[in-house]
């Protein structure tokens, strides 16, 4: 039961955050128009990663569907990730480092839920359309 309630909880917790950003994504606030010009993929890759974050936050709530949400929400918080250490830095417009620490919670999150899930790969693997 225990579990059971923590992987909930965790799955809220990546959700939530995917969700909260996508508001300034899909509405182009000034922060995530300068973070995706920076990265050269304006406006297409802003709308883009909205696109795949909330897909993968649907997906991660459905319990069939975990494992391929929180594998999508890993891969989109590695872009972010490498996007702030590679380009960005930590601190973005003065955020304080905000953005960065999400991206690591998220990624946390779907990593455990990927462990969680892991007995469900070999049928994902076996996945045909």
């Amino acid at each position: 039961m225990k579990n059971y309630v923590f992987i909930w909880v965790t799955k809220l917790i990546a959700v939530i955050i995917l969700v909260q950003t996508l508001y300034f994504k899909f509405t182009g606030a000034e922060e995530s128009v300068y973070i995706f010009s920076t990265l050269g993929a304006e406006p297409f890759g802003r709308i883009g990663s909205g696109i795949v974050e909330l897909i993968a936050s649907i997906l991660i709530l459905i319990p069939r569907t975990t494992l391929l949400g929180a594998l999508m929400g890993l891969g989109t918080m590695a872009g972010a990730l490498l996007s702030h250490l590679l380009f960005l830095g930590i601190e973005v417009k003065n955020d304080g480092g905000t953005l960065f620490v999400l991206a690591i919670i998220t990624f946390l999150c779907c990593s455990f839920l990927v462990y969680c899930s892991r007995k469900s790969i070999p049928s994902l693997l076996k996945f045909k359309l």
